[in-house]
């Protein structure tokens, strides 16, 4: 009896040049019968995992926003890393499993005095720049957070520099900022291009299925595998094991979502070092296998797509989110905001939280999907990922921190009173302009009723302070944001945060050794 599968093959528009590399995506997914006895012959590697690899060896970025793009990410990933260990768990989580273990020639841990392997320094370094949950932002189809790279770039470049010191060029290479600065745009152009159409949390998987994906392909480049080598590991990080979003929603909300980046990215850096020490293989259709491989297994028998945007190039990081004004799931970015707006109207009106009687969210379908939340919230994860908290805390007290999802600040009734008179409504156009790629908003609005009746005018933010479009008023902010988490780390000595800052706006930064740099942040 014969059994037949057929599979649709994607078209794909023009192509695009990036410097001097023409790149295309594409699926090799094509239509195909089998019988019940198994063919064992070796298809050509599915054409994505190659796609990739020429992206991460052969393309040249030329594109100077960019560049000046991932410098900003840099700085706010690392001010974000350090924040973190401003929470005890954070720290405990990022501690050693062997205590006291200092590799020679190790990744060094920024604000820390740790030096780790490679594997378990891109674990606490990837842990730490997420934990807040407070630096940039992807949103399509797929939501993200693409600088988790950074975390295993970063701990790999650092590695292999002090390596290549202490061997005298032997071993490893010197990189450079600059270096990591390309890295991190390229990493972030694997994971959100696959983003942009290819929704992995509505089969229940997380995104940083993405995360390993792209870390795992630039870091082969940098451990010196080639390209048929990088397409080996590319291969392996698909057939991984991959994370259910079961912990960044309710009722299983949890700390999780803060180190699975930085579980993410030491895979990734894992599974390269065992291609580039023992080959441990490629797995040539780990996508297209029909029955076993990731598109029947876990994607629902379909392939990606890619008709938004059929290359790789920077569009990635040129339009990267930041988020400037508060440490919150990105999708409430702007209600927090339009929130900040009605406390000063209220406060004009004589009027304060207690008078309001309803509030209307009104969001996009993501939103409704992922953070609109009621009853209890049990920890900080929790109330990160309820968009009710993150209005009320700020039309309550006009702010919202880091220190607000704590249970020392969540404990006061008020806040749970408000978010009872709060619900939320699913937009249309919202849901049509998140998705539009020439505007990518992440509109909220909030109206709100007082219990005398009266209505106040909507107050409607469709754009948060870090979007594209509002980079010339969010870069000094971003500047500043990073300002106060070096001066809250160092404390004890300014002198140390007033270098980093000087020397992170210098314009030679991109030609300074990678582990000069990271020497000023450790300890």
């Amino acid at each position: 009896m014969l059994s037949t599968r057929t599979k649709g093959a994607i078209c794909l528009g023009r192509k695009t040049h990036i410097g001097a590399k023409t790149l295309t995506l594409g699926q090799n997914y094509t239509t195909s019968s089998h019988a019940h006895t198994t063919t064992n012959q070796r298809p050509e590697p599915d054409k994505i995992l190659k796609d990739i690899a020429d992206y991460v060896h052969q393309a040249k970025i030329t594109s100077q926003v960019a560049l000046e793009t991932a410098k900003l990410c840099l700085l706010d990933t690392l001010g974000c890393g350090l924040a973190a260990l401003k929470h005890q768990q954070a720290r405990d989580i990022i501690t050693p499993i062997v205590p006291d273990t200092i590799i020679p020639n190790g990744t060094k841990v920024l604000g820390t005095n740790y030096k780790l392997g490679p594997v378990e320094g891109a674990f606490a370094i990837g842990t730490l720049i997420r934990w807040l949950d407070y630096n940039d932002c992807w949103l399509a189809a797929e939501w993200g957070h693409p600088s988790d790279n950074l975390g295993g770039i970063l701990a790999v470049a650092d590695y292999l520099t002090r390596l290549s010191r202490a061997t005298s060029g032997k071993e490893g290479k010197v990189f450079t900022v600059g270096d990591v600065l390309e890295g991190m745009i390229k990493a972030h152009e694997i994971q959100g291009v696959i983003a942009l159409e290819n929704s992995f949390n509505s089969v229940g998987l997380d995104h940083v299925v993405l995360v390993k994906v792209a870390t795992t392909a630039v870091v082969s480049k940098m451990l010196g595998l080639d390209e048929q080598q990088t397409i080996a590991a590319i291969s392996q990080a698909f057939v991984d094991g991959q994370s259910l979003r079961t912990y960044r929603h309710a009722p299983n909300t949890g700390s999780r979502k803060s180190w699975a980046a930085g579980d993410a990215v030491s895979r990734a850096v894992n599974l390269a070092y065992l291609i580039k020490k023992a080959d441990v293989g490629l797995i040539p259709s780990v996508l297209t296998a029909p029955t076993w491989g990731f598109y029947d297994v876990l994607f629902k028998s379909k392939p990606f797509s890619f008709k938004q945007r059929n290359q790789f190039g920077s569009y990635v990081m040129e339009n990267i989110l930041f988020k400037i004004s508060f440490p919150a799931e990105f999708h409430a970015q702007t209600a927090a905001e339009a929130a900040m707006k009605a406390h000063v109207t209220l406060k004009q009106m004589g009027k304060t939280f207690r008078d309001v009687k309803s509030v209307r969210i009104r969001t996009q379908e993501a939103a409704v999907r992922i953070i609109d939340k009621s009853g209890p919230l049990y920890n900080y994860a929790d109330r990160d990922h309820c968009i009710q908290y993150m209005t009320a805390v700020p039309l309550i007290y006009g702010r919202l921190t880091a220190e607000d999802y704590t249970d020392a600040i969540a404990k006061y009734p008020e806040i749970d009173e408000l978010r009872s008179k709060m619900y939320c409504i699913k937009d249309d156009q919202f849901t049509l302009d998140y998705h539009n790629p020439a505007k990518r908003s992440i509109g909220n609005a909030l109206l709100i009723e007082l219990n005398d009746d009266t209505k106040l005018d909507e107050i409607v933010v469709e754009y948060p302070i870090g979007h594209r479009l509002r980079r010339k008023e969010g870069i000094p902010l971003l500047l500043n944001k990073f300002k106060t988490h070096l001066n809250e780390h160092f404390s004890n000595s300014p002198g140390r945060a007033e270098e980093i800052y000087i020397k992170s706006q210098k314009s030679d930064l991109e030609s300074t050794p990678i582990d000069s740099y990271m020497d000023l942040y450790w300890g």
